[in-house]
């Protein structure tokens, strides 16, 4: 069975991270033409702060949905969840994958706001057997959301799967795995102690 690759990525993230990077270098530039190296030194770092959080937070997560797993990048860790090992996909806050007793949110996945109903068109609800075998559809569920379009592809192959006799949940490689973006949360730690000092200099 060939599966295409996959990728989800908020657009608005990736938009709100280029305007803030492009505010912070206006910022550390105007320090350097000026010559404040002194303001430089003590409020540069909060700059730089503003552009490296924003690009954690909105600029790295992402879905990504491959042939051997789905993999749920959140700003502090990623989830490696095996097709055999997803037992529920839900979109009610975000597209929430439960698998081996967790509940995996994903950041780059949120669900539609209010107004979404107001805004569905009929193709917008051509969901997945599974999506409508859990109740009624919900708007997260909707095509035109992030959390929707994710769970639709996710669904349809998880029973492509199904449906070949594919998946044995009971399989120890069918856990999710963890990973914490050490290097990220370490560069984050860095820059708030030198956000710190700055101020006490």
């Amino acid at each position: 069975m060939r599966f295409q690759p996959v990728a989800f990525r908020p657009l608005f993230g990736r938009v709100l991270t280029v305007v803030m990077t492009v505010l912070a270098a206006a910022g550390l530039g105007g320090f350097v033409l000026t010559g404040d190296l002194d303001g430089l030194v003590r409020y540069g770092w909060w700059l730089v702060l503003m552009a490296y959080g924003t690009a954690v937070l909105f600029w790295s997560p992402r879905v990504d949905v491959r042939d051997e797993e789905v993999e749920v990048r959140n700003p502090f860790v990623t989830w490696h969840v095996p097709w055999a090992g997803i037992e529920f996909i839900d979109t009610k806050w975000a597209l929430t994958l439960r698998a081996g007793g967790r509940r995996i949110e994903a950041w780059a996945a949120p669900a539609g706001s209010r107004w979404t109903p107001m805004t569905l068109g009929r193709d917008d609800l051509r969901v997945s057997e599974s999506a409508r075998v859990a109740g009624a559809i919900r708007p997260g569920d909707a095509l035109n959301t992030d959390s929707g379009a994710a769970a639709n592809v996710i669904r349809r192959h998880w029973e492509e799967l199904r449906d070949d006799g594919l998946l044995t949940p009971a399989a120890p490689e069918a856990q999710p795995r963890r990973e914490a973006h050490r290097a990220t949360i370490g560069t984050l730690l860095v820059l708030v102690g030198l956000c710190a000092l700055g101020l006490v200099l």
